[in-house]
């Protein structure tokens, strides 16, 4: 009898604890299906109260830390003023580029805010908010350099180029010689020092560079006629949050608070 009981027992505890475990699998599952890129993500986001965003932290004027240490930019204001108009706050978590498309499978966050430009082949992978910025090539040559005018001019002349930069091969097609550069600021730095002639560059970061430096002897003779436009991405699946986002970037379009944040970065609107 005594063996009976103890049968019992530990049957009993058997089963309660199994029980527990299928409760706690059935929550995990319940929060592993809001956050893997369901319809419920928008639900999800707005129980907890936050919309995780991922962005590099190292990209000005986009994502990057002032002198304070303060994580700001053009895209860290656009996406703080997204989630307040969802009525959440955002939490920033950053990473490196190479890291932020994984970091979006793997549900590190909901959605990334770095000027990922909306792609045919991303597109087939992601989900991705209506454009929020524009960018186009364009040709940038000294001040006092009145004889380039167009992409045309440029056969032969030396431009300051990143090497593996789709601008390098429009330097290419279009005849010129390559000088190797590491970035922006370092063209800049060869055009002014007349050690280049030219670099074909993103208008964006013209336009930063402009608002630093005002006085920099520098300008934009044409620009292309291919633009590339960014969005904010979202894993596949999440229609009611990227809807939810498109909803608040249309108001802050029509209400001015998009033209007051670009003008702040950039001295002009940078939508279309």
């Amino acid at each position: 009898m005594k063996k009976f009981l103890c049968l019992i027992s530990l049957l009993l505890a058997f089963t309660l604890a199994a029980a527990g475990c299928g409760s706690n699998d059935s929550k995990n599952q319940k929060h592993e299906n809001s956050k893997n890129g369901s319809k419920d993500l928008l639900a999800e986001v707005e129980k907890e109260g936050k919309l995780v965003i991922g962005t590099e932290g190292t990209y000005p004027p986009f994502s990057f830390h002032d002198q304070s240490g303060k994580l700001t930019g053009f895209d860290v204001e656009i996406a703080s003023e997204i989630a307040k108009r969802i009525g959440v706050k955002p939490e920033f978590v950053e990473t490196q580029w190479d890291a932020m498309f994984a970091g979006l499978d793997s549900k590190r966050f909901d959605m990334v805010a770095n000027q990922v430009g909306i792609r045919p082949d991303r597109e087939e992978k992601y989900s991705f908010s209506k454009s929020y910025t524009t960018s186009t090539a364009v040709l940038i040559t000294r001040t006092d350099n009145q004889k380039i005018k167009s992409f045309d001019d440029i056969k032969g002349l030396k431009s300051a180029q990143s090497m593996t930069s789709n601008y390098a091969e429009m330097a290419k097609k279009n005849g010129a010689n390559l000088v190797g550069v590491e970035g922006f600021n370092q063209a800049i730095e060869l055009l002014q020092s007349k050690r280049a002639d030219i670099t074909i560059n993103d208008n964006l970061s013209f336009l930063d560079y402009k608002m630093k430096k005002p006085d920099a002897n520098v300008k934009i003779v044409a620009e292309s006629k291919d633009a590339s436009k960014s969005g904010l991405m979202f894993r596949k699946n999440t229609d009611p949050l990227v809807d939810k986002v498109n909803g608040a970037l249309n108001d802050m379009v029509k209400d001015g608070t998009y033209e007051k944040i670009s003008q702040k970065w950039f001295g002009e609107n940078v939508l279309k």
